[in-house]
């Protein structure tokens, strides 16, 4: 196991190491970025839906999953769970489209690294993953065709995980995470201006701005696994994050800068001033993270087939620090819904390597919440993926590729319609580590 961990993290490295972005969004310029924490490959490849769990596969959603003891014992020689390791990675492909024009942008995005082990009725998860990413450059022109406004931005947010899951009964399993949130954001914004007859003068204005960004908070779970006959499973699922408050330690200044008269680059900074944030209250200020419930339910047979939905409702109105505010932006309460499921064909077959593959597929809808010039910011997506077994069949580990395609945003008030596709890639690994000897 640990050579093939060794190799999956080589793969995801090199995967990302042509960008150092985590995302090309024009809207994580709002906020603390674009939402980047969305689930294992195998969840997005299904619309986005964690109702489905079992103990082959870590679940970052729902803690109530780090159990897993809802399957059948049989694979397990009626013995110890295996302990599941997971790591992922994502690369992007992305259209930006405006009223005047479209660009190409990419990106590649470490996604998580997690380990779940079952102790009886007792389950613990790890792990790390990136929370919200930053990444984008915008431009103002004006009405000459001339650049007035420049803004960057880079970073995010990330996040360590440790939970807790206890087997109720053999039908209901709950479980808690809590969640170190850490990390920085980066802006940076460059007036300029011309002289009468349209250069450059020679020196510009530059604002840059950082936050340093901590603190925690709780995710609870619940989940109900039962046989409505011999061959039709039932499951149900909810999560509850509770609001919380992450503190931003602030800095900002104002450089005199000059750039170079073709990129526009920065070549020269002449002088730096650092603003008096304490004056102002805002060096240290506390940022609101919303509460978030969802939940969900499925149906299908135990490794062949199933289908399910979930609904999440996130209070993103409550979404506040005066750091990150401006006047065209507001929030409002965002949602979603997500529909998908998989099929197996013969998840035992002796032959046929394709008989055992998982089948995913699914679609989510959302409103994220976000509203710029009264237009909500939406998005839309659907999903495929495979499962590929790997290894010993005995433990069921599996090589997961995922693909998204979506769309986020509009072009309206001379807004930007992103088209994306996501190429996901993960690896999960199952071990026995408690295996019971037979023989002395």
């Amino acid at each position: 196991m640990i050579k093939q961990i060794i190799v999956i993290c080589i793969a995801l490295f090199s995967l990302s190491a042509y960008s150092q972005q985590g995302t090309t969004s024009p809207y994580s310029f709002y906020g603390i970025g674009s939402l980047k924490f969305k689930g294992t490959v195998e969840n997005r490849s299904m619309g986005g839906i964690s109702v489905y769990l079992d103990s082959i596969h870590v679940n970052l959603r729902n803690p109530a999953a780090y159990v897993g003891k809802n399957v059948e014992a049989i694979p397990f020689d009626n013995e110890s769970r295996p302990v599941k390791f997971a790591v992922a990675g994502t690369a992007t492909s992305s259209t930006l489209k405006s009223s005047s024009g479209e660009a190409e942008a990419n990106s590649s995005i470490f996604d998580y690294i997690a380990i779940s082990i079952p102790v009886g009725k007792f389950g613990f998860g790890f792990g790390l993953l990136p929370f919200t990413s930053v990444g984008y450059r915008l431009e103002n022109i004006n009405d000459n065709n001339e650049l007035v406004n420049r803004f960057d931005g880079e970073g995010g947010v990330n996040k360590v995980f440790a939970g807790f899951g206890y087997q109720l009964t053999d039908k209901l399993s709950l479980g808690v995470d809590v969640n170190y949130n850490f990390g920085n954001i980066q802006n940076t914004a460059i007036d300029l201006e011309y002289t009468p007859e349209g250069e450059l003068v020679q020196y510009q204005t530059r604002e840059e701005n950082r936050s340093d960004l901590s603190g925690l908070n709780v995710n609870f779970g619940l989940a109900f696994k039962t046989m409505l006959n011999d061959k039709l499973e039932l499951s149900l699922t909810t999560t509850y994050s509770p609001k919380s408050t992450l503190s931003s330690q602030n800095e900002r200044s104002f450089s005199t800068v000059s750039l170079e008269a073709n990129s526009l680059d920065v070549i020269r900074v002449w002088q730096t001033e650092e603003a008096n944030l304490a004056e102002q209250n805002l060096e240290k200020t506390e940022l609101t993270l919303p509460s978030r419930f969802s939940f969900g339910g499925g149906i299908g047979r135990p490794k062949s087939w199933f289908v399910g939905a979930e609904y999440t409702l996130q209070t993103t109105s409550d979404f506040s620090n005066p750091v990150f505010t401006n006047s065209v932006t507001r929030y409002e309460n965002s949602s979603q819904i997500s529909v998908g499921g998989f099929f197996i064909p013969n998840y035992n077959a002796f032959s046929g390597y394709f008989k055992r593959v998982v089948y995913r597929a699914g679609f989510n809808y959302s409103n994220t919440g976000l509203v710029i010039k009264d237009q909500p910011i939406n998005e839309f997506g659907i999903s495929f993926g495979l499962g590929l077994p790997v290894g010993s069949r005995s433990l069921f580990s599996n090589a997961n590729i995922g693909v998204e395609y979506g769309q986020r945003g509009t072009t309206n008030e001379n807004l930007i319609q992103e088209n994306f596709i996501n190429f996901n890639l993960s690896l999960s690994l199952n071990s026995r580590w408690f295996k019971q000897r037979k023989y002395n």
